[in-house]
């Protein structure tokens, strides 16, 4: 399975490409981004690994930001390779990082941070 669909890379190129225009405004004086709601869940079938990504960088669409969970209880805010994510070989090669067809955001990423900091994890 592709980790992402065309309509998702749009979807996710079209909110970095807004945060990378709001960056750039002279009038956005405190520096804040768009707090979208994720566009899409990642995980880690055979572990705790999660990650929530509202965005890709427009000068390399190779790089996404947003929530992300190793498992390890300490869930942060922050950029992940696709290719790395797509790299990942589980159970010999058999599986890997797979998305959540199934997922719909019900909040902004930064309520979905809250909530994680204080649970020690993703819950989406």
């Amino acid at each position: 399975m592709e980790l992402l669909t065309d309509e998702l890379r749009a979807k996710l190129l079209a909110n970095g490409k807004a945060n990378a225009e709001k960056l750039a405004d002279p009038e956005n004086e405190d520096g804040k981004t768009h707090d979208f709601w994720p566009v899409v869940k990642l995980f880690n079938p055979c572990g705790a690994a999660t990650w929530l990504l509202t965005e890709l960088d427009p000068e390399d669409t190779d790089i996404a930001f947003g929530l992300c969970d190793l498992g390890f209880g300490c869930p942060e805010l922050g950029s992940v390779r696709l290719s790395e994510l797509a790299a990942v070989k589980l159970m010999g090669g058999a599986l890997g990082i797979e998305r959540d067809i199934h997922f719909k955001a019900t909040k902004r990423l930064s309520v979905y941070a809250e909530e994680a900091r204080t649970l020690g994890h993703i819950k989406a």
